[in-house]
């Protein structure tokens, strides 16, 4: 028997599969397709997740395949903000990466950790009771785990099984993806593309290189398609996506040999619950929504990294009561806010002259600092403050990265374990050492005499208060072994 299978091998799993395998946990990945997929949906990661990289370790690895766009973020539906607000972040910039290349990131790292991976594995079925979840694939094999993570994208198949209402909105509008070949000359058709983007904003088509592939003369384009597909699976032949082209630009640039075709939509759905006994979801398999700002990939990493830990301690036999309910009480309004921000971004995309009133009143809004700060944490998620109840300012928010006296914090967290950030060094977390690591050479950067990290960076607590701090241990880490 397994610890967990998470069905699905997209980032979602992967990030999943290695913070689980950071605390010892026999993890299985199974995913359908039998290569990794070329289609590039994504094309960077945003501050908070550049952070998550960063408090595993693995930023380097991002930074050398990637470009960096310095206040990148610092836009909203398209409408460049014009104030210099610069966020609460050391990575105030997007990571331009194509999500193929995170996507073997992420999957090398789980493999290094120790996590098995078994490609051209579908899951057909999952049956759960007391004691734990059987799958059975396609193949007609049964596996057997304490628990099921639901990692397999917006037409998920352990969604559909558990039975978990995916209420929303169906699509409206669709758009065909790309990348291709052009024989038009360059400036050429960068002149045509911008006269269209001036009444059509879902319209693009430029290099894909610069970071965001692999370049080789390759165009990625977008457009609008004539209706709503179907069969949205399937991908559009190229003769579709000439007319298309030709449609709203009134050329088709040449387009030939493409590298890879694909068609997204603006529906927007949320699961109703994240959990179901011993059932988890996770990424497009519990939200789905329009790729405006950029932040389905980095939501889903945000959701591994909020679950990851808090499964291993079940798995351990350390949680304490709640923890695993917490994942869809912390997570679920997330995602309802980023719906939210999405539906706005696709009104405000549109050319119909009440939307475009209202963009250019919202292009005015962002020059006032703190509506472009609003915006800007938002869009990259540093922003997010878990509800904790009553307590610190801090409790709920994620710490950014700060110096302290033997390096960086970040560079700490590199293992998942908790930490105590104690600028006097008078508390203790004796009872929770094997869980939670005692810093006492804290600069004059933190906003608090002391400070409980949990292991995704968010603050537990925050004061200076010996038992306090030993209720919060308790609540989140579960009881003590031992009190010194």
């Amino acid at each position: 028997m397994f610890d967990v299978i998470i069905g699905g091998g997209g980032p979602t799993g992967m990030m999943l599969a290695s913070e689980l395998r950071l605390h010892g946990v026999d993890v299985l990945v199974l995913e359908k397709d039998a290569e990794p997929s070329r289609l590039v949906r994504s094309l960077g990661l945003h501050s908070r997740s550049i952070e998550i990289m960063d408090q595993r370790g693995l930023l380097d690895r991002f930074l050398a395949h990637g470009h960096r766009y310095p206040g990148g973020a610092r836009q909203f539906a398209g409408i460049e903000m014009a104030s210099p607000a610069t966020p609460d972040t050391a990575h105030d910039y997007v990571l331009g990466i194509p999500q193929p290349v995170t996507d073997r990131l992420l999957a090398e790292r789980a493999a290094e950790l120790g996590a098995q991976v078994r490609r051209g594995h579908q899951i057909t079925g999952a049956e759960q009771d007391d004691d734990g979840v059987t799958v059975e694939l396609a193949d007609g094999a049964r596996l057997r785990s304490r628990w099921l993570v639901g990692c397999d994208g917006g037409r998920s198949l352990v969604r559909k099984l558990l039975g978990v209402g995916f209420p929303g909105e169906p699509a409206r509008t669709e758009w065909l993806l790309g990348e291709v070949e052009v024989t038009t000359p360059p400036d050429e058709l960068a002149a045509v593309a911008g006269e269209v983007r001036k009444t059509h904003r879902s319209f693009g088509i430029g290099p894909a290189g610069n970071g965001l592939s692999r370049g080789g003369g390759l165009y990625r384009a977008v457009v609008p398609a004539a209706t709503v597909s179907e069969d949205r699976a399937t991908p559009p032949a190229l003769e579709e996506f000439r007319a298309q082209l030709r449609a709203f630009a009134g050329t088709d640039f040449g387009v030939h040999s493409p590298r890879w075709l694909s068609r997204f939509t603006d529906a927007t759905r949320l699961a109703e619950r994240y959990r179901t006994g011993r059932v988890f979801l996770a990424g497009d398999a519990a939200h789905v929504h329009p790729p405006l700002g950029g932040q389905g990939l980095n939501l889903g990493i945000q959701d591994a990294f909020n679950l990851g830990w808090k499964l291993a301690a079940e798995v351990s036999g350390w949680a304490p009561e709640g923890l695993l309910d917490s994942y869809h009480t912390e997570r679920h309004p997330v995602a309802a806010d980023v719906l939210n921000t999405t539906r706005a971004q696709s009104e405000l995309i549109s050319p119909e002259p009440g939307p475009r009133a209202v963009r250019r009143l919202l292009a005015e809004l962002t020059g006032f600092e703190d509506v472009s700060r609003f915006l800007t944490e938002k869009v990259t998620a540093i922003g997010i403050r878990y509800d904790f109840g009553d307590g610190h300012e801090l409790a709920g928010k994620r710490l950014r990265d700060i110096r302290l006296s033997r390096g960086r914090l970040y560079e700490l967290m590199h293992q998942g374990r908790g930490l105590l950030l104690d600028q006097a060094g008078k508390l203790s977390a004796a009872g929770w050492s094997d869980r939670v690591d005692h810093v006492t050479d804290v600069s004059g950067e933190l906003d608090a005499p002391a400070v409980l990290l949990r292991p995704d960076g968010h603050v537990a607590w925050a004061g200076d208060d010996q038992q306090e701090l030993l209720s919060h241990l308790a609540a989140w880490f579960g009881p003590g072994t031992s009190r010194a």
